[in-house]
């Protein structure tokens, strides 16, 4: 997918990320962050993508409370995000959402799918495995963040996946609730090798344990392409996977040496 941002376009895809523009008034870096890639527009906002299904918008400090939209109206109150675009504040998304609409030629969304109605021999499942946000696994985070609310979406998500990504819709649902604990200070090793498994372990060296899986990494790491370890003091914590990157860079500088040598 793509997002037209300014003068800049940024188009997402399995393979990359590509930036195609020439504004000069905005600098812009992408570099990977556990496993994330990260995209800066530096005094505007960052892009947070997780490869699949989710992207996280963050935006500088300086927008809060001045902006409004499908995204909320970034005033650290998350129970007046559902603001229309006359101000008037709703509850139902199919109200919110055809408020904001760009083209009044396109129709107004009159009736939303409940998939979980649609697709019951689903529900069993989905109910059995989004049941890990309520439970012990995430107690820690219980009292910082409601539950009820990552499950119920969860479930509603799960039901939707009914061919391919079946797990994408899962993971991204419980990486989504993680997401937030990290955020109230709350690490969760919730992943296992049967729930949206990270297999760090098979990039370990025989004998060695040099790299792991972990549910707050930090966000910036020394990179090949972030040499100076630089990167905007705003992004939060991210799920990090297999730090072995630097070791891949080490032999990329030796292979690019070889080749001119």
């Amino acid at each position: 997918f793509k997002l037209l941002l300014l003068l800049y376009e940024i188009h997402f895809s399995e393979d990359e990320v590509k930036v195609i523009g020439n504004d000069t008034d905005y600098q812009y870096q992408i570099h990977t962050a556990g496993i994330y890639i990260v995209t800066e527009v530096k005094g505007l906002l960052n892009l947070i993508w997780d490869n699949k299904t989710s992207l996280m918008l963050q935006l500088d400090q300086k927008f809060k409370g001045k902006v409004c939209g499908l995204c909320g109206n970034f005033d650290g109150n998350a129970n007046n995000d559902f603001m229309k675009h006359n101000g008037e504040v709703v509850t139902d998304p199919a109200d919110f959402g055809n408020s904001w609409k760009v083209n009044p030629d396109c129709p107004d969304l009159t009736n939303t799918i409940d998939f979980c109605k649609e697709s019951p021999h689903r529900v069993v499942w989905a109910e059995k495995r989004c049941s890990i946000i309520t439970s012990d696994v995430f107690k820690v985070c219980h009292t910082l963040v409601d539950s009820g609310l990552y499950y119920d979406a969860c479930v509603k998500d799960t039901c939707a996946c009914d061919t391919g990504g079946d797990c994408d819709c899962f993971c991204t649902a419980v990486a989504a609730y993680a997401a937030e604990c990290r955020k109230k200070g709350a690490c969760v090793a919730w992943r296992s090798p049967s729930i949206c498994p990270l297999f760090c372990d098979y990039y370990n060296p025989p004998g060695k344990c040099e790299w792991h899986y972990k549910s707050c990494g930090q966000p910036c790491l020394r990179t090949c392409k972030n040499p100076s370890r630089t990167c905007s003091d705003q992004i939060p914590l991210l799920e990090g996977r297999c730090n072995f990157f630097l070791i891949l860079c080490l032999f990329y500088r030796l292979y690019q040496s070889l080749q001119t040598s």
